[in-house]
């Protein structure tokens, strides 16, 4: 996972997305690994990154954008998925078009159409924090097998 967001959490890691676009991306950086790798902003726009960002995907086989909340950062050159929290209150702008929707304990009804993904096992969380692959049948790794064959739109 890519974080474009500048503003976006201080995940764990040697590190960040303005490392890489500061100093280049190195080999090491381009070599798929098990597990699942989670790369912080550091505080570099997505405008900044776009070379950096283009020789991941170029490398890795399957690459997540954490983007900003708002504004959209531009044309993105992939599809993408638009993943949203299922809270009661309206917390998040009304969209258009499909979506995977990550339900909570407060059930709510998916305002569009899209993939329900079902709240996933702390077992499942600890997996993939500490780059492991979770339990065999895990329900929440299964459901994204849903999203990853919608045709999404660049």
């Amino acid at each position: 996972m890519i974080d474009l967001d500048v503003g976006g959490p201080r995940y764990p890691g040697d590190r960040s997305l303005a490392d890489l676009v500061a100093g280049g991306v190195r080999r090491p950086d381009l070599e798929p690994r098990p597990g699942v790798a989670v790369l912080r902003n550091g505080g570099v726009l997505p405008s900044e990154a776009g070379e950096a960002v283009t020789a991941l995907l170029g490398h890795h086989p399957t690459v997540v954008l954490r983007l900003p909340p708002r504004p959209a950062p531009g044309a993105i050159p992939v599809p993408v998925v638009p993943v949203h929290l299922l809270l009661p209150g309206g917390w998040f702008p009304s969209m258009t078009g499909r979506a995977v929707y990550q339900a909570t304990p407060a059930w709510v009804r998916m305002p569009g159409e899209g993939i329900r993904l079902p709240i996933p096992r702390t077992s499942t969380i600890g997996a993939l924090l500490e780059g492991r692959r979770p339990p065999g049948g895990d329900r929440w790794i299964g459901a994204w097998r849903k999203a990853w064959r919608v045709p999404w739109t660049r």
